[in-house]
């Protein structure tokens, strides 16, 4: 991607759209789903409406928890057929950042289940089936919470070994289960696939670009906003994300290419034709949450990126900064989004035998 990408470009950028330094005041709300009046989640589609095909290898049910905070998260639970009798290890899975359960992570779980582990897809708070008010706004603090809350469902199910659990996180999900892991001890290995930092990118831009001036300017705008949500009593969002008007960067083209076509788009995505609240960057933008990616260690990390995504350098800082045991996989001729659904592209048998290796049943 070219490094002078422009902080607006950037805003109008899917995941990364969520810094809306630049966006007006005027921008209309955004037409989501109708909000749940607590942290209760919303109504449960009874039907199969993810964005990939039922596995007829896998037994599938929704399923709910709770998290810290109260919220309740909607989830779909895949497990092999006929898993009676035995613990088997298990997998919580999140992301893309603003996606849906019935895109990239269902995809991800279902596949690990077909290979024999119980695997967790959720909504993160706020969004998707998930409860909490406002709808589509984002938390680095909440939706950590969200993934040990996963832990937590998880270790607590039956047919689950909680000392054999681990975590998929995928795009800006890859960053907040690094931060998740880092703090839960309870977790064994985790990949990061296609990763973004979203508290980074929202910080500093693409490629770290984003001067202090500029920093201070979004900072003094979405501050100020608050003032506006507070006096009409609800938030503003920012305009709706992956419409496309001519010369986007191809990174854009690509996240379009997904989240607005039959092949990714889903109507309760964040990213498919709606958007973030417009003060969402506020509680992104002074808490690095890589601080402590050394911590995970001992645990391996496996680190998973296209040779050709914009986002690679995520990957690549990330994999310095952590302690050993780590791997850094590139995919030759991937970009950012194929790593969301494209069979030939993401590296199932390597991944499979990660957590095969590291969530083994003892002797």
């Amino acid at each position: 991607m070219n490094p002078s990408l422009s902080r607006k470009r950037f805003l109008q950028g899917s995941a990364a759209a969520v810094a809306a330094a630049l966006v007006t005041p005027q921008a209309a709300l955004a037409n989501t789903a109708a909000a749940s009046t607590s942290g209760r989640a919303m109504p449960l589609t009874p039907t199969w409406d993810k964005t990939f095909p039922k596995s007829a290898k896998v037994d599938h049910r929704k399923v709910t928890f709770r998290n810290r905070y109260g919220i309740t998260l909607a989830a779909d639970l895949y497990m092999p057929k006929n898993a009676v009798g035995r613990k088997l290890a298990a997998l919580a899975v999140g992301g893309p950042f603003g996606a849906v359960k019935e895109q990239s992570s269902g995809l991800y779980a279902q596949t690990m289940a077909e290979r024999g582990y119980v695997a967790l897809a959720f909504d993160a708070s706020f969004t998707g089936e998930s409860g909490g008010e406002p709808r589509n706004v984002a938390s680095p603090d909440i939706n950590t919470e969200d993934f040990m809350a996963a832990v937590d469902f998880l270790g607590l199910h039956p047919l689950v070994d909680r000392e054999r659990i681990g975590v998929i996180g995928i795009c800006g999900w890859g960053g907040m289960a690094l931060n998740a892991v880092a703090a839960d001890k309870r977790v064994k290995a985790v990949v990061a696939s296609t990763m973004y930092d979203m508290t980074r990118v929202m910080s500093k831009g693409y490629n770290d670009s984003v001067t202090a001036e500029q920093r201070a300017q979004t900072l003094e705008q979405l501050s100020r906003r608050r003032w506006t949500d507070a006096a009409n009593g609800k938030p503003a969002y920012q305009p709706d994300y992956n419409k496309l008007k001519g010369g986007e960067a191809q990174f854009m083209v690509d996240y379009h290419d997904y989240y607005m076509t039959k092949r990714g788009y889903h109507p309760r995505a964040v990213n498919s034709g709606n958007a973030w609240t417009m003060t969402t960057p506020l509680s992104f933008m002074n808490m690095p949450i890589l601080s402590y990616i050394k911590e995970i260690s001992p645990r391996p990390i496996l680190f998973i990126h296209g040779e050709n995504a914009h986002s690679r350098y995520f990957s690549e800082t990330a994999y310095a900064a952590a302690a050993q045991p780590k791997e850094l996989m590139i995919i030759k001729g991937a970009n950012h989004v194929d790593l969301y659904d494209r069979l030939d592209k993401i590296p199932f048998d390597a991944i499979a035998g990660f957590f095969d290796k590291n969530l083994k049943a003892p002797a």
